[in-house]
């Protein structure tokens, strides 16, 4: 039987959770362990509480079963499932699945990516897994409207067997998985894109006259053919991402032969 941290960055009563233990439980014969923040933590990316202490309570969950909720971050919930509750390094650390699609280089700010590369820090085969909403996402994040975590949880489910059957080289996988999605869908290997959002600043005031500011923006669909953004949001189709730790570039030695000297002048 294999061993699987589960972690989501929606907090310890995503439906994301429940959803997919369930369907690796039933097709893996997995054992799988909840771990996962109290609250809301997207966008912490890798962070880690280090100047706080944390708590973890055993938590009864809506379908009766138990997590571990843990008063810190994605990466903290990795950290302490491994060390203080697993006690071990599991087979795998599976972080989603996630309300929203996390693609292209923002993926640094992501805590469903975040515990994903935290797992493999420590040993772990990891996946972070997210699910497309285009429709109102904040009434999806609040859990205003349901999701239907089915079908994403059987397709990562099926990427999950295959990748603790293989030795696939990489660190962490990317999945994203389109809202319409079946089984059939197909699953594309994609690079990163350059980015998912544009960036836009909506500047307000308060009622005592000073200024305060949002940090949103817009979705981009146009991106480089064989990109997760091209293949998600143009084509409809799975994108998986094979990501690594070393984020070294990969032309150190023309880079260094051109400017070791220079720096050392």
């Amino acid at each position: 039987m294999v061993d699987i941290l589960l972690v989501n960055d929606d907090g310890i009563y995503s439906n994301g959770l429940l959803a997919l233990k369930s369907v690796l439980k039933e097709e893996l014969d997995a054992n799988v362990i909840i771990v996962a923040p109290t609250n809301q933590q997207s966008g912490v990316g890798r962070a880690i509480s280090l100047f706080e202490p944390l708590r973890i309570n055993k938590t009864k969950l809506s379908n009766g079963d138990y997590g571990y909720a843990v008063s810190g971050t994605p990466t903290d919930c990795v950290i302490l499932g491994i060390y203080k509750i697993l006690k071990k390094i599991p087979d795998m650390v599976i972080s989603g699945i996630n309300v929203g699609e996390n693609l292209g280089t923002e993926i640094t700010t992501s805590g469903t990516l975040g515990a994903a590369f935290e797992g493999a820090h420590h040993g772990a085969k990891s996946l972070a897994c997210s699910l497309q909403i285009t429709a109102d996402y904040l009434k999806f994040r609040e859990g205003e409207t349901p999701v239907d975590f089915t079908t994403p949880s059987k397709i990562t489910s099926k990427v999950v067997k295959k990748y603790l059957d293989g030795n696939f080289p990489c660190d962490v996988i990317n999945l994203n998985i389109p809202e319409d999605a079946d089984e059939n869908t197909p699953i594309e290997i994609t690079k990163l894109a350059k980015k998912m959002y544009s960036t836009h600043v909506e500047e307000r005031t308060d009622p005592r006259g000073r200024d305060y500011y949002w940090i949103d923006g817009y979705p981009i669909v146009e991106e480089e053919e064989g990109t997760d953004v091209y293949v998600l949001r143009k084509k409809g189709h799975i994108s998986l991402t094979p990501l690594t730790l070393d984020t070294t570039i990969k032309n150190l030695n023309e880079f260094k032969d051109k400017y070791e000297k220079v720096l050392n002048y």
